[in-house]
């Protein structure tokens, strides 16, 4: 039996196979051509019009057969084909001898299909010809013209009992149900094609890429279609109308809809219920209630019923003018009408009441929907907690989002991200990752903002697992964070000292693809520096520059930081000069850096020469570079230089720190000027600073290397009186000069 359907092409022969006998160009030659073409025809068409195929005569007829020569015997016997014959003829043509036919027989083959209601294999045969499985032979190849070749073909494929209407009908239909995601434009397009010839599709077909553009929100297409339906008197239905008066409302042509309402009554046609629904639905998006109730009354006169649909677009309406006393009025009404509001009518009323901020109220009306034997949906839990939120009752919020969650409800993630972020300012941080899990489960992707928040609070908690298990999920979701979310995870991890986990996730970013930035590549090479690891330091910079990142001042300044760390003073010295070689200009950071290298060295002159630099730089220079020149000079007990440059200071307006009296008491201790220490000590709460435990400790160990025990007792005793809690150090200092005193009896009385 004839197979039905029509399988995917093979690589086609070439357009025409002749006999080798047809090189030869005599007279009688041309005669005998003449012969064998009419011989060709005459096989051709008892082939087609056979009520079986003879397989054996087509494996002897397609190698002498062209494309060209097949369209003109198919065309002008179409009459005579046996529809399903010349199915199977293509089937085997193309299948078996990688036969290619032109878009022509194809359409051709299509519309004697439809003249004997063959409507099923004709629809397959069409899809196979758009989607580009059957490999027809286009004048124009190009994919963009496809849909318009094959609207050519349709119009251009001869006469006869083929069903050329129904050709048309069907384009249009395949284009507007098969292949909806380019089909609408192209469907528009191909409707146009034949409008432009005088074609037109049947009214329903017609209809249906009315209703298509229109829920597409195509809305200039529709109103095109439209109006060349109206041009060229297609006998309109109440389904055009309506489906034309939506689309005018739907785009805010409320006048057009009002002219297309009274132009459908003109000419007899009866609106129906879903007509003035449209309109009402219409004129109530636009503010126009009292028209709308007219039109209410209008549809009652005319014998039709409001239907619950009408109801609910005048409650809407009412609502959004915040007329909620009208709306009530419209519910009672509908009630005494015997018409039950569903939840689309009150889920209205309580998102109006939750806007205006009446949680209560909407309350009451979700309360009276659950007594009608309604239940309440996720549009209503979306409404009261997004009213909720609007009011500021966060913790409401957050437990009825508890208990609307556990009944399965789905609610919108901008519900999700509010109350997140309102656990992270509260710093709720448990209840955040869990409710970042929730969203997580749901397939919801958390505001990047907010995940940043959340991740860095985390990693100031010391909650890292949670922090790098929540980053983790989000790429296992295909929601993979931003890079400044990332960002700040791996600041957290590598502050953290995990910097494992810091480094696995950059691995994670580069094979994911996604981006790092300047800032990914500095926190790992300040980590790199901080831990004595300046050689990754150095090899992440190159990367870095492998990744088109170029190294900024922060890059340098780590590296410098990292070669004076340890003791490489040369090498970080001859990297500050290459800076400046790039071009780029040494910041108060990078100086600091630098000047803090120097000081540890011991090489206070170019120290103190880097400070001047920076101030003919126009530089502004901070308490950090002093503090580095004043520990320096203290430890080597220039107390003449200490004082200059805490006069200096001072000139400059730039106030000690308690960093700055640590050094300066840590420094004076050192080379044993205890009562220089404690002026500093006082000092300090004279600038309002208050002195630490670290300040104390110094002071201390001052006084018990030099065996000054009753004082360093004292000062113990003063870090009582001002709260400031003793450290193991402070008490090994102690332990350790009572010890060196051989007064290892007072030890008793800590």
């Amino acid at each position: 039996m004839a197979s039905n359907r029509l399988p995917l092409l093979p690589k086609p022969n070439p357009l025409f196979n002749r006999p080798s006998s047809s090189q030869h160009h005599n007279h009688n030659h041309k005669r005998q051509l003449s012969g064998s073409e009419a011989l060709i025809s005459k096989t051709l068409i008892g082939v087609l019009s056979h009520h079986s195929l003879d397989r054996s005569k087509c494996g002897q007829l397609l190698p002498v057969l062209s494309p060209q020569s097949f369209d003109r015997v198919f065309s002008a016997n179409s009459v005579i084909v046996n529809p399903r014959t010349a199915l199977e003829f293509f089937h085997f043509a193309a299948e078996s001898q990688g036969f290619r036919f032109s878009v022509g027989a194809y359409c051709g083959l299509i519309r004697i299909l439809l003249g004997k209601n063959l409507v099923a294999p004709a629809r397959l045969v069409l899809i196979r010809l758009i989607d580009g499985k059957l490999k027809a032979l286009f004048e124009n190849e190009k994919n963009c013209d496809r849909h318009i070749a094959i609207a050519r073909a349709i119009a251009e494929s001869g006469v006869g009992e083929g069903d050329f209407g129904g050709a048309i009908d069907l384009v249009v239909h395949v284009y507007c149900t098969q292949f909806r995601g380019l089909g609408l434009g192209f469907g528009f397009e191909v409707f146009r094609f034949f409008a432009g010839r005088n074609l037109f599709p049947s009214l329903r077909t017609c209809n249906l890429l009315l209703s298509s553009l229109v829920k597409a929100n195509e809305l200039e297409k529709s109103y095109e279609v439209f109006s060349l339906m109206c041009r060229v008197g297609v006998s309109l239905d109440v389904v055009s109308f309506s489906t034309a008066i939506n689309a005018f409302c739907k785009g805010g042509r409320i006048e057009d809809a009002r002219r297309l309402f009274a132009r459908m009554e003109e000419l007899g046609l009866s609106p129906n219920v879903v007509t003035y629904n449209t309109i009402i639905h219409g004129l109530c998006k636009e503010g126009c209630l009292d028209e709308a109730f007219r039109f209410k009354a209008k549809m009652m006169e005319n014998r039709l019923a409001p239907s619950v649909v009408t109801y609910g677009v005048l409650v809407n309406g009412l609502v959004r003018l915040e007329k909620f006393e009208d709306a009530k009025r419209v519910l009672e009404e509908m009630l005494a009408e015997g018409i039950v509001p569903n939840e689309i009518v009150y889920n209205a009323l309580i998102d109006g009441y939750c806007k205006v901020g009446n949680i209560e109220e909407a309350c009451r009306v979700r309360d009276h929907m659950v007594s009608k034997g309604m239940h309440p949906n996720s549009a209503t839990y979306n409404s009261i907690i997004q009213g909720l939120l609007k009011a500021g009752q966060m913790e409401q919020a957050e437990q009825l989002l508890e208990d609307v969650l556990s009944c399965g409800f789905r609610l919108n993630t901008g519900i999700f991200n509010s109350i997140l972020h309102w656990l992270c300012q509260k710093s709720r941080l448990n209840s955040a990752v869990r409710l970042c899990r929730e969203m997580l489960l749901r397939n919801l992707r958390p505001n990047d903002g907010i995940l940043t928040v959340l991740l860095r609070g985390l990693c100031k908690e010391r909650k890292h697992t949670e922090a790098t298990e929540i980053w983790f999920k989000l790429s296992e979701k295909g929601f993979a964070a931003n890079t400044i979310t990332s960002n700040a995870l791996i600041h957290g991890l590598c502050e953290s000292g995990n910097a494992q986990e810091a480094v696995r996730i950059v691995k994670e970013m580069l094979e994911k693809g996604m981006p790092l930035d300047e800032i990914t590549y500095n926190t790992l090479i300040s980590k790199c520096c901080k831990d004595g690891k300046v050689e990754e330091g150095f090899q992440l910079k190159h990367d870095m520059t492998k990744q088109g990142l170029k190294p900024d001042l922060y890059t340098y300044s780590a590296l410098v930081h990292g070669l004076c760390s340890t003791s490489k003073l040369e090498e970080a010295f001859k990297l500050w000069n290459e800076v400046k070689r790039d071009g780029l200009v040494p910041d108060i950071l990078m100086y600091s850096v630098m000047i803090h290298g120097f000081c540890n060295a011991g090489k206070l002159e170019e120290g103190e020469s880097l400070l001047n630099e920076l101030v003919n730089q126009k530089l502004e220079p901070n308490s950090v570079a002093y503090n580095s020149l004043i520990g320096g000079y203290c430890r080597n007990g220039k107390m003449m230089d200490v004082f200059r440059l805490l006069n200096e200071m001072r000139s400059k307006g730039i106030m000690p720190t308690d960093v700055t009296y640590s050094v300066l008491i840590h420094g004076a201790c050192v080379i044993g000027e205890v009562e220089v220490a404690r002026d500093f000590l006082d000092g300090m709460r004279k600038d309002g600073l208050l002195p630490n435990v670290f300040c104390y400790t110094a002071l201390i160990g001052g006084f018990c290397k030099l065996g000054q025990m009753v004082q360093a007792r004292n000062v113990l005793q003063e870090m009582f009186s001002y709260a400031v809690a003793p450290n193991k150090i402070t008490y090994t200092i102690m332990i350790d000069g009572y010890c060196k005193m051989g007064e290892l009896g007072k030890l008793l009385s800590f």
